[in-house]
């Protein structure tokens, strides 16, 4: 792995450590954030909700609220339509409870993956007709669904889109298009998730009929779970939103977030990663194996024991889903020994039938991160695939499925993840074709893993407030990434371990000086020969404190391992 150390400008770093009376490890760390003023930190390490953009910024907020207003008003019901993902189902969460507190006769209805596919589906609204539903909302999803729209259109059925996917020049004759993604939208911030759009609809509903946002905050942690799902950025007002969604979940009283909260294990204050890999899981189950409904269910209960078998239910199913896509991942693997040109494709497509479409993604991921690649896995069946993508940074993902559109029934998605329809008959065009972009566009320096680092510090530079410093610059994700720092020159102190079920893990002690700190290298045991050497070593790391049976210490998550 390469290892990049950023290298702030001296001058900055030097005016930093003044302003803030601050170490240079501290500054640097700092000047890499582009924190460099009294009212940038005081925005960045205060974030609340007073920051919040004023909704009516985004193109077709007014519109929008009007046409909800009038349903509301007139007591014709509304439908919320999401995606089957965690930002769809938690954004329509979202929409379902604060449509109830302003008295709208509202329900939800989530499409099922295999039967109705991606997006706004011709049978969800065949169901709101049925029921005299005259208004359906879509959330995360809709920005393409130019056919579903015209089709709703003539049954007298009006859409609202809130969505954040990359949009086409054209737009869906919708009654009205919530997406800051849009061309002509001026709204100040670009990176909201799908359930941050329908969370802007939700607060200018809100502010137009005077009910202050703590009558239905209630939906915070819904957002704060779908916007670290997607994996947006967390910055601006997605910093604010998930910021005070945390602080939330510690004390969450509605039953189904409760619920998933203790099935986790989970106590005290969560972090973004444990959503991401510890809560989001269990929801995003439900829609990869089965009916995702449930999972807005699960959400929006008040019953807890109703809470409870669902929950049991979905984390059932999560076990289920990691065993389908561990099968799913070997396979992957094979194929690509077995079928990829690695020295000359610079993109991995693999397709196969018999593969779950619900687990295509997160193969996807896996593949990516194993060959460091833009990769395409694809289920095919009866003449049909759909596919997801994941990226590496520098390709755009949307850009490149758009330069093969020709021989793609469908897609959609963001530069680093998106998702495809290919028939049987055009797959190889499509492959040839995708590798062919990727080919043109990534060097072989493109496809090496690059590991970016804050600077350079010793085990000396690791006291109190350091640390403190690092707790208040969560909550991280894109756009705050935990720093990763160097570590030069180490010892390392003691007989290192290999743990883990299959031995994959490293447990180790290093030392430098009189200092001497715990560490752990996830997947790193190939590195163990090089530990017990007993030469210096340099490492690149996060330094994080570990809770564990009641004891807290500071810890060493080591990314990479080099002789020194």
């Amino acid at each position: 792995m390469k290892w990049s150390i950023l290298h702030p400008d001296d001058q900055i770093v030097n005016s930093i450590q003044k302003t803030f009376s601050t170490s240079e490890v501290i500054a640097k760390v700092l000047a890499n954030r582009k924190i460099q003023e009294l009212d940038s930190a005081n925005r960045f390490f205060n974030p609340n909700l007073d920051m919040l953009h004023d909704p009516f910024l985004m193109q077709d907020m007014d519109k929008a609220v009007e046409r909800v207003i009038k349903n509301i008003k007139s007591g014709k019901p509304i439908m919320v339509f999401g995606d089957y993902d965690v930002d769809g189902t938690t954004g329509a969460a979202s929409l379902y409870c604060a449509f109830q507190k302003f008295g709208a006769d509202v329900t939800y209805y989530i499409p099922h993956r295999e039967e109705e596919g991606y997006g706004l589906s011709y049978q969800g609204i065949e169901v709101a007709q049925d029921n005299d539903i005259d208004l359906i909302i879509t959330c995360d999803c809709g920005i393409n669904a130019f056919a579903q729209v015209d089709f709703a259109n003539e049954k007298n059925v009006d859409i609202i889109i809130t969505d954040h996917h990359t949009t086409d020049i054209k737009l869906p004759q919708a009654y009205a298009v919530l997406n800051p993604k849009r061309e002509d939208c001026q709204y100040p911030f670009k990176g909201l998730c799908g359930g941050g759009v329908a969370f802007k609809l939700i607060t200018a509903i809100g502010n137009e009929l005077n009910i202050p946002l703590d009558e239905y905050e209630e939906i915070l942690p819904f957002i704060t779970l779908g916007t670290a799902a997607d994996i947006v950025p967390i910055k601006d007002e997605n910093r604010a939103i998930v910021h005070h969604g945390l602080n939330m979940l510690e004390n969450v009283e509605k039953p189904g977030l409760k619920t998933l909260v203790e099935l986790a294990g989970l106590n005290g204050h969560i972090s973004v990663g444990q959503l991401v890999f510890s809560i989001a899981p269990k929801i995003n189950a439900a829609g990869r194996l089965g009916d995702a409904n449930r999972a807005v269910e699960l959400l929006v209960t008040d019953d807890l024991d109703r809470a409870r078998i669902l929950a049991k239910e979905l984390d059932d199913e999560n076990k289920r889903r990691q065993l389908i896509q561990q099968a799913v991942v070997d396979e992957a693997l094979y194929k690509v020994n077995a079928e990829a040109d690695l020295k000359n494709e610079h993109a991995l497509v693999l397709a196969n039938e018999g593969w779950h479409q619900g687990v295509v993604g997160i193969v996807a991921s896996k593949i990516k991160e194993e060959f460091d690649r833009p990769t395409v896995i694809i289920a095919l069946e009866n003449g049909m695939g759909k596919g997801s993508a994941r990226s590496i940074p520098g390709f755009d993902l949307y850009e490149a499925l758009t330069a093969c559109k020709d021989y793609l029934e469908g897609y959609g998605g963001h530069p680093m993840a998106a998702g495809l329809i290919v028939s049987t008959e055009k797959l190889s065009q499509f492959k040839k074709s995708f590798i062919n972009v990727a080919n043109e566009q990534l060097t072989e320096e493109n496809l090496q893993s690059t590991l970016t680092l804050d600077c350079e510090i010793t085990l000396q530079d690791i006291t109190p407030r350091f640390m403190e410093f690092l707790d208040k610059l969560s909550p991280y994700g894109p756009g705050n990434m935990r720093p990763k720092f160097a570590i030069r020159n180490v010892e390392i102190s003691g007989a290192p371990k290999v743990i883990g079920k299959t031995g994959e893990h490293l447990r180790f002690k290093i030392k430098q000086g009189l200092k001497s700190i715990g560490a752990i290298g996830f997947g790193l045991s190939s590195k163990y020969e090089m530990l017990i050497t007993g030469k210096p070593v340099d490492i690149a790391c996060v330094v994080e404190t570990n809770e564990w049976q009641g004891n807290t210490t500071i810890q060493l998550n080591v990314r990479d391992i080099k002789k020194s």
